[in-house]
């Protein structure tokens, strides 16, 4: 696909002839062999590595201009590259290449009374659209899981990554076209004009699912416009809970961890839970290294009590994503009371518990109905590369299909495939 931001004038015509290459590229992958599939990763991420420089110059080029237009702190953290960034870009490619290839698996083949084996076997979804705001790293990472597992991609990035969205492409191309694979199987959409995403959330018949990687308000438009299934996850109240018989080195380890590792990320703790027995052991001690860190704490009357400075939460704040260093802090009385604050503010992403006490552990574990559940771990672990996934193609919420970090398997579906000699039915 040779058009350039400039050059499209019609962009439902151009959305539907993206969709339609990809369609016939999806038919060319759904019969590639492992071998190929995996020497376009690999070929790929030695381009990434070898232009490195040139991916990070177009990264300076949209940075610069994103500040200029006036984005966000949290929004300009998800658009920068640096050399570390793009050294796991081309890692997370090898990781695919290195994971088992799930197309062509079959499972539960057995005999029934009749004589047939039935069973089902792992099949590519077809054609997967990516919807992402910043994030440069999501154009490797997409097109190498979804390259894997068989499928094509269309990726919409958003405005502000054009340049190194880009860039990485071309490294995706140049792995593509070394492995004798159709380079339409990664596309990323030429234009700027938002009227792409309605375009492309519309595609019945050419996209099989579409899956949105950004803020609430792009994911709200999403499910409001889509015809073709969406995976997704509409945002990241993520808790952790210091239950009072937690280790304290580990709980303050962990939720100091969990807030500013990075902060804008959809698995950064937005709310800490302590519970009130503990909480005069490790609130002071985290208070004072948040404060030190940068990060503004609005808390509970008890919280406020012990740590000076917090400013009063409101309602508000127990249910909002910050994607900055702000940080909502609750006294509870004990489980009961964290796991009822989780089931009404949460948002179904990544909850997590500090504790020694294995029953309560394994409470928490099954009756906290989120796609990613911890036990003295950080929420920032809720990641398809820590996960040994690769990478993931996004985060889901949701129950059917696929939930928590996607990777190869979530991108693929099952049919039924019956082995006969002959038979008939009676």
């Amino acid at each position: 696909m040779s058009q350039t931001a400039e050059a499209v004038q019609d962009v439902g015509a151009y959305m539907r002839e993206v969709g339609r290459r990809a369609r016939e590229a999806a038919r060319a992958l759904a019969r590639a062999e492992t071998r190929a599939k995996d020497a376009a990763l690999l070929e790929a991420a030695r381009a990434i590595e070898e232009r490195a420089e040139a991916i990070l110059e177009a990264n300076r080029q949209d940075l610069e201009a994103a500040r200029a237009r006036g984005l966000g702190e949290a929004l300009l953290d998800r658009l920068e590259l640096n050399p570390q960034r793009v050294a796991a870009m081309a890692e997370g490619l090898r990781q695919i290449a290195a994971l088992p290839d799930p197309v062509g698996a079959v499972e539960g083949l057995r005999f029934r009374p009749s004589g047939i084996q039935v069973g089902r076997m792992r099949v590519p979804l077809g054609v997967i659209g990516i919807i992402y705001e910043a994030r440069p790293n999501v154009t490797a990472d997409a097109a190498g899981l979804c390259l894997k597992a068989g499928n094509a991609v269309i990726l919409r990035g958003g405005s502000e990554a054009l340049r190194s969205n880009q860039a990485v492409a071309a490294c995706v191309h140049r792995g593509l076209e070394a492995a004798g694979l159709p380079l339409e199987a990664a596309q990323v959409v030429a234009t700027t004009d938002r009227a792409a995403v309605g375009e492309l959330v519309r595609l019945e018949g050419l996209v099989d699912v579409i899956v949105p990687r950004g803020g609430k308000g792009l994911i709200q438009r999403i499910m409001a416009e889509a015809r073709v299934p969406v995976i997704k996850h509409l945002h990241g109240v993520c808790h952790v809970y210091i239950d009072d018989r937690a280790d304290v080195e580990k709980a303050v380890a962990v939720a100091f961890n969990a807030k500013t590792q990075r902060y804008g990320t959809c698995n950064t703790m937005e709310t800490l839970l302590v519970a009130e027995g503990i909480a005069p052991r490790v609130l002071p001690r985290l208070g004072a290294m948040y404060q030190d860190a940068g990060v503004e704490l609005r808390g509970c009357p008890r919280t406020r009590e012990l740590v000076a400075g917090v400013r009063e939460a409101t309602e508000e704040d127990w249910e909002t994503e910050y994607l900055a260093p702000i940080l909502a802090v609750r006294v509870v009385a004990g489980l009961e009371e964290a796991m009822d604050h989780i089931a009404r503010y949460g948002s179904g992403h990544t909850d997590a518990i500090v504790t020694e006490d294995y029953g309560r552990a394994r409470r928490f574990l099954r009756e906290v109905d989120s796609s990613s559940v911890m036990v003295n771990a950080s929420t920032r672990f809720a990641d398809g590369f820590e996960y040994g996934l690769g990478a993931e193609i996004g985060i889901s919420t949701d129950r059917l299909h696929a939930r928590g970090p996607v990777g190869l398997e979530g991108l693929t579906t099952q049919k039924w495939i019956v082995l006969g000699d002959g038979h008939v039915r009676q």
